[in-house]
């Protein structure tokens, strides 16, 4: 496995629901959860063995366990009201992470998914799928609109663990939308979930993540 530099999340290492969707994709079967134990490195040849993803120096990057049922669907919302959310995006204002493949506003060549809050506190947000689609395409789209519903403007998260079920991939092109929902604050973590519904309303996959305040 390589995460190429082009699926970054923090400069220099990659994001972490598209570096969990390639570990999930190497495992193969049924829905797995992802522990990232450092941020994954680009560029570098990674080995999955035994549920562990190591480095060429043998370094411990993230574990892999089966998941079991995933119960993590957020209610959708209209495009329309997915858009006007995003232009209410905090991070077009200050971001940690401005270049992040999926949700970084310097990435023009990204997901480009700007997920704003609605009156409840979910967070949603448009998504058009790229011109090329993958399961790990899907474990991005849900990875940033769960931490948005966290971040706030001088309290950045880092993704620590998540867990995805797709249940089907978009069409190149096609316009979804993703929501995502806090569901608590434990100290330094917080649990988050995310939804990704495709342009007929359909749910394409569902996540539940943990996030860590750096």
């Amino acid at each position: 496995m390589r995460i190429e530099a082009h699926y970054n999340g923090p400069a220099g290492s990659g994001n972490g629901g598209w570096s969990a969707g390639i570990f999930a994709a190497e495992a193969g079967g049924g829905p797995v959860e992802v522990t990232l134990r450092r941020p994954p490195p680009l560029e570098t040849e990674l080995t999955l063995i035994d549920g562990e993803v190591r480095d060429p120096g043998g370094d411990l990057v993230a574990e892999v366990r089966p998941a079991g049922a995933i119960d993590a669907v957020v209610p959708p919302v209209d495009l329309e009201t997915a858009t006007a959310a995003a232009a209410r995006y905090p991070g077009l204002v200050e971001h940690p992470f401005p270049s992040c493949y999926v949700c970084g506003p310097q990435r023009a060549d990204g997901l480009r998914i700007f997920p704003g809050r609605l009156p409840d506190g979910r967070t949603a947000a448009p998504f058009r799928a790229p011109a090329q689609v993958s399961g790990a395409t899907v474990w991005a789209a849900l990875d940033c609109p769960g931490g948005w519903a966290v971040l706030a403007p001088g309290r950045p998260y880092l993704l620590g663990r998540i867990a995805a079920v797709v249940a089907a991939l978009p069409r190149p092109g096609d316009e979804c939308v993703v929501t995502g929902a806090l569901l608590g604050v434990d100290g330094r973590k917080a649990l988050v979930h995310t939804s990704l519904y495709g342009p007929d309303g359909a749910l394409l996959g569902a996540a539940r993540a943990t996030w860590i305040a750096r």
